[in-house]
């Protein structure tokens, strides 16, 4: 429900967790990985107010949690819910969860829901300590756009299908707008024009082999020629490992970026040992000021966003109450 709501009232979270495109390139910014689970602690115990009489033969059950963030709650009845709408949609792929895949499957599908809750609540908290806020108003508008995008009668069925009430859909778009809004104010301050760099590089398995592939360009053998040779890079391999026009931020390797925004046009580096392998790296040419590119600008707010959200989870008190 969540998903498709967001879909029809057009970006709720359009840059947080669900950006994932892939990248093309082992040295552009990879898929943002599924968030890690939370360390597993032991359910609280109930304790009983001190004021609580003996007379009292019963006391209200507490309402079992999935995971407490920073104190709010996250229940087992709401994550259960929407593992099961989740699991529909999968069903509905084509995915046969009798199979030890589709268990594994499932299992993963548990895990990204439950993260994608916790995450959404970080963002929503720390959209409240900044500010940033969406009106009652604009949820009714949101709500007023969807009833004329798919009918009244449309929205009821998937609300009964959802098991949700308006009013609890109305409470997810809030939440769901609040942190659309939060992450454009993240992104807020990423440039749009940069220096760029065109470069290439041949990625090898082993130091030694990268030395003796360095000692023929140094000798004056052709970059491309060898890359095409030589270089682990599937992607860029058969263009003479060329990396295109890039600006700081896109080279998944900090070792590598650094050394290639060293370089002067033509300057080809030493061997560069990143967690990819062995690189050479030749900067082709450099431009002081250049539109960053729309496939560019995405991956540096996708990553922007995905190290802030990984900064909010170090600092959060995250607590997870199911398998």
């Amino acid at each position: 429900m969540i998903r498709q709501l967001k879909l029809l009232v057009g970006g709720a979270l359009a840059l947080m967790v669900f950006l994932s495109a892939c990248s093309p390139s082992t040295l552009a910014v990879p898929p943002l990985p599924s968030m890690a689970t939370a360390t597993l602690t032991p359910s609280p115990t109930l304790t009983l107010p001190a004021e609580a009489t003996a007379t009292q033969e019963m006391t209200p059950t507490p309402e079992p949690l999935a995971a407490l963030v920073n104190g709010e709650i996250i229940t087992l009845a709401e994550f259960e819910r929407q593992v099961s709408s989740y699991e529909a949609t999968m069903t509905a792929s084509g995915q046969d969860f009798s199979t030890p895949e589709g268990q594994a499957a499932l299992a993963e599908a548990r895990k990204w829901v439950l993260d994608t809750r916790i995450e959404l609540l970080l963002i929503n908290q720390a959209a409240a300590r900044e500010g940033v806020a969406v009106s009652d108003a604009d949820v009714e508008a949101a709500v007023a756009g969807l009833v004329n995008d798919i009918g009244q009668a449309a929205l009821e069925e998937r609300l009964r299908q959802e098991e949700l009430s308006l009013e609890q859909m109305r409470h997810e778009l809030h939440q769901e707008m609040t942190a659309s809004r939060m992450i454009e104010h993240v992104i807020t301050g990423i440039p749009t024009r940069a220096e760029h760099i065109n470069a290439r590089h041949i990625l090898m398995p082993t130091r030694e082999e990268a030395e003796r592939v360095l000692a023929q360009l140094r000798a004056g053998a052709d970059f491309a020629a060898l890359a095409q040779r030589y270089s682990q890079d599937m992607y860029t391999r058969d263009r003479g490992g060329d990396l295109g026009y890039v600006p700081r931020g896109i080279l998944t390797a900090p070792e590598v970026e650094t050394a290639a925004f060293s370089l002067q046009s033509g300057q080809i580096s030493d061997v560069i040992h990143s967690a990819l392998g062995y690189h050479i790296v030749q900067v082709v040419d450099r431009v002081p000021d250049q539109e960053i590119s729309a496939e560019n600008l995405r991956l540096l707010r996708d990553r922007t966003v995905r190290e802030w959200l990984d900064d909010l989870r170090k600092q959060a008190n995250i607590e997870i109450f199911v398998p």
